[in-house]
């Protein structure tokens, strides 16, 4: 079978599915694809959350209305949880354990996440909450990587979101071990944007950690910032002062997870 017709099955096999829908496009082209396959049959369930960028809420709405999905847009609490915003090495079971609960106590249907077969290459605490909740995940067992899920996207015509870069969540540009703020997430949403603007990167990543802000770049965006580093470090660190943070900003080379600490700080 094709991946479109192993997904198919994968949905089939279950009665009334609750999609949790981040906004990126795992989720969104997973709540796509099963609004198609099970009409009448889902609900999308959507957190909002000082760690979700308001783009990505704007862009579940919009999907949704285009769609006409049924969506429930709601806060799942784990601002509320003091292990979560302590920052632990598993602070994503804390903030999927709120997540899940929070779904489980709006429907009855079987949740179900966007997430792939590449994200079972690392540690992802988040599984461990995904198991307790007996949430599926079809993707998975439709044997679906990230670039397969991209070309289903294309596929059910969801056009840009297709190339819609990878974005985790923002809490997870705090290194291991610092409390996670949100002022200090909205200033890392606003650094991000405020690099994206000047310099177009295909990658970039602002870092909070205990010495400094860092920003990620591709090696590309790296090399054209050198020219612009001194006054973008100050617009920078007009933006960390004002979330409280009184710290040097730096510019590194982007390295997936570099904020993920095994041992905390």
């Amino acid at each position: 079978m094709n991946p479109h017709d192993r997904l198919r099955a994968a949905l089939k096999a279950g009665n009334r599915i609750a999609v949790a829908v981040s906004g990126g496009i795992d989720s969104l082209t997973l709540a796509t694809a099963s609004h198609r396959i099970l009409p009448g049959r889902v609900t999308m369930h959507h957190a909002t959350s000082p760690a979700v960028p308001a783009e990505a809420t704007e862009r579940t709405r919009a999907l949704a209305q285009v769609e006409g999905w049924q969506l429930d847009v709601f806060d799942a609490g784990e601002f509320a949880d003091p292990a979560y915003r302590a920052n632990p090495v598993n602070r994503c079971f804390f903030c999927k354990t709120n997540l899940y609960g929070a779904v489980a106590r709006r429907t009855s249907h079987q949740i179900v996440s966007g997430t792939n077969l590449d994200d079972l290459g690392d540690y992802r605490p988040g599984l461990e909450a995904a198991r307790d909740h007996q949430v599926r995940h079809p993707f998975v067992e439709a044997e679906i990587d990230k670039r397969t899920v991209r070309a289903l996207a294309a596929e059910l015509g969801l056009g840009v979101l297709s190339e819609l870069p990878s974005a985790p969540c923002l809490s997870s540009r705090v290194e291991t071990g610092i409390r996670i703020e949100a002022a200090v997430l909205a200033m890392v949403h606003e650094a991000e944007k405020l690099v994206g603007a000047r310099l177009s990167p295909k990658t970039v990543r602002c870092r909070v950690r205990g010495n400094a802000v860092v920003i990620e770049l591709d090696e590309g965006a790296l090399v054209r910032s050198q020219s612009m580093q001194a006054g973008l470090r100050a617009e920078l660190q007009a933006l960390a002062a004002m979330a409280g943070l009184l710290k040097p900003i730096d510019f590194a080379p982007y390295t997936t997870g570099s904020a993920f600490l095994r041992s905390p700080a």
